[in-house]
């Protein structure tokens, strides 16, 4: 684990909610994590457990009916500490953070890139507002951007727009904007969603190379659990607003403590063991987020389940780095060491 001034984010007790028709989400109730220079944090869990809110509330892009009820968001600059939850969304100074020194990857971007201006254009915005580059150097700049990210023809593909782009060459093209001020802290949102396995394993190669070329934190939002004992340094296992359990990649995928963590593992094949080896789904369904259970939210598909489940538990630090939010955790932790 990084010392304290290899910190480059810290997140303490968010809580994002929004609303709708009278009724409140709590999308992001009580999140807490750190990310540090050079390394990867990867947060993983099911689809609705708040990934992606977490990721628009450290960039302040969240919808209009949702607000940071409580927490912090503290961004570690090199010019001193700067608490981006009491930033106004839209100032100038979020502006200026924005873009520049923490960037974000999206999902699909096919929506994130805008249809009307080239790529070239969209990149060259980028360098207009974060750098001091003019004219024709912000043009070569744009070029250059491209070919880093091994995108073919980059003279010629800086004047196109992303429809003539593949899907492969527009999350590339995606990434060289977010990488384009060298950003202190990138954000990837599922950024290898429905691209085949030889793209995925080019953009992964891309981020492992601005960690290690520049130092860049990431913080990788995925599900899957692949990825995760890929590239991950550190692990954050989310489920309904909570980080349910959290600590360095090996000693969680190694050692779950947490019947959710558990059960994704158990939901994924393992090579090698061949087609005779069980693979187990996770059974029910997430809550409703506006009618949420009592007590801890994985209770009513966890097979480990007790009467104690009906009250939520509380974070629970294992070791120094491995934390869970489990009743029944020192039982898993017995067997593993068994």
């Amino acid at each position: 684990m990084a010392e304290t001034g290899d910190l480059a984010l810290s997140v303490r007790n968010l809580k994002t909610y929004m609303y709708a028709n009278n009724r409140c989400n709590k999308a992001v109730n009580g999140v807490s994590f750190e990310i540090h220079k050079g390394k990867t944090l990867c947060i993983v869990g099911e689809s609705g457990c708040g990934k992606s809110v977490t990721a628009s509330t450290i960039m302040q892009l969240l919808p209009t009916l949702s607000r940071i009820e409580e927490g912090e968001v503290i961004y570690h600059s090199d010019d001193g500490d700067i608490r981006i939850d009491q930033l106004a969304r839209n100032g100038r100074q979020m502006r200026a953070i924005r873009g520049s020194e923490i960037a974000m990857i999206f999902q699909d971007p096919m929506t994130a890139l805008n249809p009307v201006y080239t790529i070239g254009f969209q990149i060259i915005e980028m360098l207009l507002y974060h750098t001091r580059l003019r004219g024709r150097k912000r043009f070569n700049k744009a070029i250059d951007l491209l070919r880093s990210m091994g995108i073919p023809l980059p003279e010629r593909r800086v004047r196109e727009y992303p429809h003539q782009y593949s899907g492969g060459m527009r999350q590339r093209a995606m990434i060289a904007i977010a990488m384009s001020c060298n950003p202190k802290i990138l954000i990837a949102d599922e950024p290898t969603t429905a691209l085949d396995v030889t793209i995925q394993a080019q953009i992964f190669e891309l981020m492992e190379t601005l960690k290690r070329d520049h130092g860049t934190a990431i913080m990788l939002i995925t599900h899957d659990m692949g990825v995760v004992a890929e590239l991950a340094d550190d692990v954050a296992v989310m489920y309904m607003g909570n980080i349910v359990e959290a600590g360095p990649v090996g000693v969680v995928l190694r050692n779950p403590v947490h019947p959710y963590t558990r059960a994704l593992l158990e939901s994924i094949p393992v090579l090698g063991r061949g087609k005779n080896q069980e693979i187990r789904a996770i059974p029910g369904q997430t809550p409703d987020p506006y009618d949420r259970p009592k007590g801890c939210q994985f209770a009513d598909r966890c097979r480990y389940r007790i009467d104690q489940c009906d009250a939520m538990p509380p974070e629970t630090q294992i070791s120094d780095y491995h934390r869970v939010m489990c009743w029944r955790y020192e039982e898993f932790t017995a067997n593993a060491a068994e």
